[in-house]
């Protein structure tokens, strides 16, 4: 066996060879890349997003206003169509004449309009950040590349979070209602200095990194959260990255900047408001739901919370008769973070730019979905696409601390000459399970390198060259992450780094290492990685714990360094266990550690 570094690991060449038994993965394959790959539903279709050359000039509908800028610069290369508030059914008969499509927020582009182009329809673009308005599986289905915004409205909104901060702090917008109300209330309307005071900025990216600048430039002490911000871009800025916890306990003022995921839905609760200084100030330009709406009076009307100022919410617009809305010591705005003229006009030409590249034929950097891969590839390397997925997720979630990711290295294990394996898929899968987690990006194919190394985010690719049959294109995955901390100190190699390997099985996804100990669990559902002295009844006792509590276990196993030693418990469950449950299995005396995580 011999390991080599590729210099050029990502081939040109297909594979050569493919399994019929795959293609019940294409399903499977859908939904692990979160709607971004695709097999072509007709042999004929060409494998590319868009044509390179077109006979006649191809035509774009904008169906929102865009800035003149943004229109001029599409003017040069495509007739421009400009209706604007179509209907859907106004929009479903326009589209067959259409090669490309811009909106906001407030067009649906959706499977019937894909469906209505008759396959002419080649590029969406989104002139903003998010894409919830368009359909990415209908769009990846149907051959198009949908393409966003996302840089232009970064200065825009970081000076709205720094404005409702502002204004917060020194109660602006009460005392202007109170004044033009006809009263006087200068003893009412005190507020709080900014000087010396601690801000948590909660996500580190584009907006958080430019609202902590001007921070700063305030006087105030400014952390931040952030598990993939380079610790050497927050030290140049004077920031102090901290763990979660840390950021709840001693901020006095909190401004969040997260996407919202499933990790972060209603992030901020009743159990986060418990940890927090008495008397926080919150700030929201980000986006409505990670906050618990509802939680957030309840802290506001007990003083845990003095003050918060939003410009999003859960639901746009809010009820009128909202309490959060209506309360005496929130601030509001209606969605007012892009909200500039320079904003909308550098939004109009990051798309229109986007869009007539990928009319050319370019692959945009900001495209949200990937283009067609080779129909063989996907056969062959499907089960293998899952796995690296739940690898890049299962290693991000092991992570620890405030230091955040920045060197990962993956190792494939295969009897294929290095020119008969393309890993592009499995890279991009890897970076997806690392990075979506906690961010908005749609990472794939097209993006995943941009998008790495926009984070800081270094990975690293080597070959383990097997002896034996080609027959299989991989033996196994290995994931590493080097410089950072553990939940799980077990999941640490000899030489210090996280580091997790997988296989499939019977086309199923496996986990086969986790740090120096051997398991066997499918990477289904979740799972619980137990540490615990290696002595009879270990099995029953945590697999009642989880019986009693109605959790279902699908695997379970166990890798040990040698018999009444130190052991590593996998278990494979298709819920997750309740806190309670997670407490008692903990408090078993032989585990020594335990971690619970989501694949």
């Amino acid at each position: 066996m011999a390991a080599t570094g590729l210099s050029n690991l990502l081939s040109t060449k297909s594979l050569k060879k493919s399994s019929p038994s795959s293609l019940p993965w294409r399903v499977s394959l859908l939904s692990a890349f979160g709607a971004s790959v695709a097999v072509p539903r007709r042999s004929k279709r060409s494998a590319s997003f868009v044509v390179a050359a077109m006979d006649a000039k191809p035509t774009v509908l904008v169906a929102e206003k865009l800035g003149e800028a943004g229109l001029d610069l599409l003017k040069g290369f495509a007739n421009v169509d400009c209706s604007y508030n179509l209907s859907q059914e106004e929009l479903c008969t326009k589209i067959s004449l259409c090669d490309a499509i811009i909106v906001r927020s407030g067009t649906k582009v959706s499977r019937e309009v894909f469906e209505s182009s008759g396959g002419r329809l080649k590029v969406v673009g989104r002139a903003g950040v998010g894409i919830d308005n368009v359909d990415l599986s209908a769009a990846t289905e149907h051959g198009c590349l949908v393409v966003n915004a996302p840089t232009a409205n970064t200065v825009a909104a970081a000076e709205h979070g720094i404005a409702l901060l502002t204004a917060m702090a020194r109660n602006i917008a009460q005392a202007d209602a109170s004044t033009k109300s006809g009263k006087w209330q200068r003893n009412k309307y005190v507020g709080v200095s900014l000087v010396g005071k601690t801000l948590a900025v909660m996500g580190f990216g584009k907006v958080g990194s430019e609202v902590a600048r001007r921070a700063k430039g305030l006087g105030m002490h400014v952390i931040a959260h952030d598990p993939y911000a380079p610790a050497d871009r927050a030290r140049a800025i004077g920031v102090e990255l901290v763990t979660f916890d840390e950021a709840l306990s001693t901020a006095d003022f909190l401004s969040l900047h997260m996407p919202l995921t499933a990790a972060t839905s209603k992030v901020l609760n009743d159990e986060t408001f418990a940890k927090m200084k008495k008397g926080v100030r919150i700030v929201n330009v980000a986006r409505g739901g990670v906050i618990d709406e509802e939680a957030l009076v309840r802290a506001l009307d007990a003083g845990i919370v003095a003050q918060a100022a939003l410009d999003v919410f859960t639901e746009e617009p809010p009820p009128k008769d909202s309490k959060l809305v209506q309360h005496e010591n929130v601030t509001v705005t209606p969605h007012l973070g892009a909200s500039t003229m320079e904003a909308q006009e550098g939004v109009a030409i990051e798309i229109a730019e986007a869009v007539v590249g990928a009319l050319k034929g370019e692959l945009a950097a900001t495209a949200v979905n990937a283009p067609m891969v080779p129909a063989e590839v996907l056969s062959e390397l499907a089960p293998f696409v899952v796995l690296s997925e739940k690898l890049g997720r299962l290693a991000v979630q092991l992570v620890a601390g405030g230091s955040g990711v920045k060197s990962v290295k993956v190792t494939y294990a295969s009897a294929r000459a290095p020119d008969d394996l393309d890993t592009r898929l499995l890279r991009a899968m890897i970076t997806k399970g690392l990075i979506e987690p906690i961010s908005s990006v749609f990472v794939n194919l097209v993006n995943a390198d941009f998008t790495a190394k926009q984070r800081g985010l270094r990975i690293t690719e080597e070959r383990t060259v097997l002896d034996g049959s080609p027959e299989n294109p991989l033996e196994f995955i290995q994931v590493q992450i080097a410089n950072v901390e553990s939940r799980f100190a077990s999941a640490m190699s000899d030489s210090g780094e996280i580091k997790v390997e997988g296989k499939v099985k019977d086309g199923i996804p496996h986990l086969t290492k986790v740090g120096s100990f051997e398991v066997d669990v499918s990477m289904e559902g979740s799972l619980i990685l137990c540490k615990q002295v290696d002595q009879p009844g270990m099995i029953g006792k945590v697999g009642s714990i989880l019986g009693e509590e109605n959790v279902n276990v699908s695997f379970m196993t166990v890798g040990r360094i040698a018999p009444r030693k130190q052991a590593v418990m996998a278990i494979g469950v298709d819920d997750q266990p309740s806190k309670e449950t997670l407490k008692k299995i903990g408090e078993i005396p032989a585990i020594e550690e335990f971690v619970f995580l989501k694949l």
